[in-house]
Order: C-alpha cells, then sequence, then structure tokens
C-alpha cells in the first residue's frame, strides 16, 4: 500500500514536502483547542436528519481530546477511541519511516550514480 502511494521515483524535494506535511498532521490536531471543538454544531448529515449517532460520531472530538491527554473526555466522546487512536499512531509513524527510508534510497542512489 505504501509503495503505491510514496514510489521511489519521487525527487528528494517532493519527498520531503510530503515529509513535513505529514509530520504537521499531529501539530494541527494539537492546535485545536478541544474546548472549542466540543461547542461546534454537528456537520453529519446522519445527525442532522434522523437525528440519531452512529459508532463514527464524536471521533474527531476523542481524537483532539486524546492528543491532549485527556483520555477521559476521549472516552466519553467515542469509546472506540481506545481502538482507533493507537491505530492512527500506528499507521503515521508507517508513512514517516516510509517516506524517511525513500528519501534516504534515493540521496544514497544519487550520490553512487554521481
Amino acid at each position: 500500500m505504501f509503495k503505491a502511494i510514496f514510489s521511489l521515483k519521487d525527487n528528494s524535494i517532493s519527498c520531503k514536502l510530503r515529509l513535513a506535511g505529514i509530520l504537521l498532521i499531529p501539530a494541527v490536531l494539537y492546535a485545536i483547542d478541544p474546548s472549542w471543538l466540543n461547542n461546534q454544531n454537528s456537520l453529519w448529515l446522519i445527525i442532522n436528519v434522523t437525528g440519531h449517532e452512529c459508532y463514527g460520531c464524536g471521533m474527531t472530538r476523542a481524537i483532539v481530546s486524546a492528543m491532549h491527554l485527556k483520555f477521559r473526555d476521549a472516552w466519553n466522546f467515542n469509546r472506540l477511541v481506545v481502538i482507533v487512536f493507537p491505530l492512527l499512531i500506528w499507521v503515521w509513524i508507517r508513512i514517516v519511516v516510509s517516506l524517511i527510508s525513500n528519501n534516504w534510497i534515493y540521496e544514497k542512489r544519487n550520490r553512487i550514480i554521481k
């Protein structure tokens, strides 16, 4: 899966830009204030039309709360956060490692060719 997204044919600059973008994701999530997010109305169509919540409802608030180490609030927003949050961290680390190793291989290959 990761090879399809991040191919070895990328040049060093695009690989570094992707890495910078991926590394900014936790910083952006941490910059969101959980109390501000809690006061926002839901944009989810299912809640607005039917009034019923789905299994994913509150996941954004739960992830942001977990990023701020407020695990009790995260649990109260959505109990699936105990599965989703570690899974997101694992996927994020895999992507970062893939980008770093691809960039390293690309630069090493260019040094050998020159």
